[in-house]
This record gives C-alpha cells, sequence and structure tokens, in this order.
C-alpha cells in the first residue's frame, strides 16, 4: 500500500511525502528545515529513513530547505541537469550535500520507479515526475507549468492520483495588484496553470483513468480554495462525471494537516 502526504504547497513553498513498501522520498523541499522536520515528525517519519528527494526544478519555494535539510540527514538529490546547474549557481548545493542529475529516461529505487518529464515553466530545466509503486499505483506532480503539452497530457494519461497545479484565477489576477509584467509571466505558456485550464486537464485525466486529482499551488494574491476547487468540479460535472463516483477532487491547503492518503 503507498501513502501520499502534501506537506505544503503554494508560493511560501512546496513539499510531498511517498512512501511505498516501507521507503520513503519527498518530492521538493520548500519552506525551512525545521519546518520540514516538523512535518515529516507530524506523520511519524524518520527524515533519516528517506531514500531521496527529487527537485522539480530551482525557484526557491521548491528548494529552500535542500541546502541545511539534505546536508543533515546526507539525502541523496536527484534534479535534471540543467536544475543541479542553477542549484549550485545559487549555492544551494554544498559538499553535503549528494546530488545526482537525472535524465528524462528515470532512476528505479527501492519501492519506487520514477520518470521524470518537461515542464513548460521559466527555469533552466523543470520536471515534473511520475512515480510508480511497487503495486502498479502511479502518482504524478505537476506542480508549476505555464501549459500541459501533448507530451505531458501523454506520461500523465492512465494516472492513478495527479497532483496538479491550479494556481490562479484569471480574473482576480488581472483584477489584482501585480505588475503588468508579472501578470505576463503568469498567463504565459511558461507560467502557471490557471483555474481553467488546471480543470480542462484535469476532465481529460479523469476520462483516461485517472481516480483522483489534488489541486496543489494555489496562488495566496490570485486565488481562493473555493474558486479553484469549483472550477474543476464544474468542468468534470459538466462533462458528465461525478464527485465521489467517477473521481475525487480536493484542494491542497498551504500547510496540510490532513491524513495521509492511502491507495
Amino acid at each position: 500500500m503507498a501513502k501520499l502526504c502534501p506537506l505544503f504547497s503554494g508560493s511560501s513553498g512546496n513539499s510531498y511525502y511517498l512512501e511505498s513498501a516501507g521507503q520513503g522520498i519527498l518530492i521538493d523541499c520548500g519552506r525551512s528545515a525545521k519546518q520540514l522536520e516538523n512535518a515529516l515528525a507530524e506523520r511519524a517519519v524518520d527524515p533519516r529513513r528517506l531514500q531521496a528527494i527529487f527537485i522539480t526544478h530551482e525557484h526557491t519555494d521548491h528548494i529552500s530547505a535542500l541546502r541545511v535539510f539534505a546536508g543533515r540527514y546526507h539525502t541523496k538529490v536527484y534534479a535534471s541537469y540543467g536544475t543541479v546547474a542553477a542549484m549550485q549557481d545559487k549555492e544551494v548545493i554544498s559538499e553535503k550535500v549528494n546530488v545526482t542529475p537525472i535524465t528524462l529516461d528515470g532512476i528505479e529505487l527501492d519501492g519506487f520507479s520514477v520518470e521524470p518529464f518537461r515542464i513548460s515553466h521559466d527555469c533552466v530545466e523543470g520536471y515534473g515526475y511520475v512515480i510508480e509503486t511497487q503495486d502498479g499505483r502511479r502518482t504524478a506532480f505537476v506542480t508549476d507549468t505555464g501549459t500541459v503539452t501533448p507530451t505531458m497530457q501523454a506520461v500523465l494519461t492512465g494516472c492513478d492520483t495527479v497532483v496538479l497545479e491550479s494556481n490562479h484565477d484569471i480574473g482576480m489576477l488581472q483584477c489584482g495588484r501585480y505588475p503588468y509584467i508579472l501578470k505576463r509571466r503568469i498567463l504565459s505558456d511558461v507560467g502557471h496553470l490557471s483555474n481553467e485550464l488546471c480543470a480542462q486537464t484535469a476532465a481529460e485525466l479523469v476520462k483516461t483513468g485517472t481516480t483522483r486529482l489534488l489541486l496543489a499551488h494555489l496562488s495566496q494574491e490570485n486565488n481562493l480554495p473555493e474558486l479553484a476547487m469549483q472550477a474543476s468540479l464544474c468542468e468534470l460535472e459538466c462533462q458528465g462525471m461525478q464527485q465521489q463516483k467517477d473521481f475525487l477532487l480536493s484542494v491542497v491547503p498551504e500547510i496540510s494537516h490532513d491524513k495521509p492518503i492511502l491507495y
């Protein structure tokens, strides 16, 4: 049985814990090392037993705990070649951090098969990840992308669980206080997924077998959980699919204290 624990989600930090066959990994490690330690302790997870941390890209809200946390627990870190180089430029990686670049060919670990895929974001070489556990369950993490390309859609097709970005409400963003250049960046194909684009993607995923969707990386400034939930739920229901029957849809809070998702 696999266990998924969202820890943090949003512009203040992102991290997810996934466990299978007694082994655990992290996807990203935003926030501080202390906050990450506390979140894992709340779920009775010993950081010293983590197999690896997989980094999606070099933006601060995905790596802020990496230097201290990975150095303290000697946790292996995996990321694309471009992300590793960018983290080195930022001096996030010290001699105490064991970092290994990986390609789109992926990697096999005890309990996990990890398949990276390219995301469309304004970073050097960002990855999303599809992780298959020993029981054949596939979980995807797509938390920073301005669009879902046909290649991404193909990789995500058939995943049982998808953590999918629902970053902003377009109306709130356009009428908000962000400067024009930042609004343009967020709305671009290398920015972040809007509630509407997320909803369209969610509907396509459920049609192809996805049964659980977690809406993630919501903007504190330009979104509300109820708006993100309403957008995806409306699109799914308009296409004839029903919550609790065809899919399970939920929003990942900024700091999660929810029970683990077992599957």
